[in-house]
């Protein structure tokens, strides 16, 4: 499979999802998308359409940690900060969107340990 042809498969995936998944004011949608090199996570507000939480591994509280580290590592790391972001903001329930990825590796990785520090979904 070409390169265009994976990236398109998984649009069409992650708009399959969508339609299921929807976030609201007490439930907010967790949006995952990962690059070759990071990962990124936003906790949005679908009705309003605002982000209210975002990490990812180029933050400087994780950025410091990933040395040496695997992906998956990485990705564990940015969980724990996603889970500690959103808890300071009084958001302890989520819809998870896996952004059309497989639920496996990386994205596994984050959602357990999301889990592990108190966000629930």
């Amino acid at each position: 499979m070409a390169k265009g042809n994976a990236r398109s498969a998984r649009l069409v995936r992650h708009a399959r999802v969508r339609n299921k998944v929807k976030g609201d004011a007490s439930r907010p949608r967790l949006a995952v998308f990962k690059s070759l090199n990071h990962i990124y996570v936003q906790v949005i507000d679908d009705i309003q359409g605002h982000t209210l939480v975002a990490a990812s591994t180029l933050e400087t509280e994780v950025k410091d940690k990933l040395k040496g580290q695997t992906k998956s590592s990485h990705a564990g790391l940015v969980g724990e900060l996603i889970a500690r972001k959103s808890k300071d903001k009084g958001i302890k329930e989520v819809v998870f969107d896996r952004g059309g990825y497989k639920y496996h590796g990386r994205v596994k990785t984050l959602a357990e340990a999301a889990r592990n520090a108190g966000l629930k979904f």
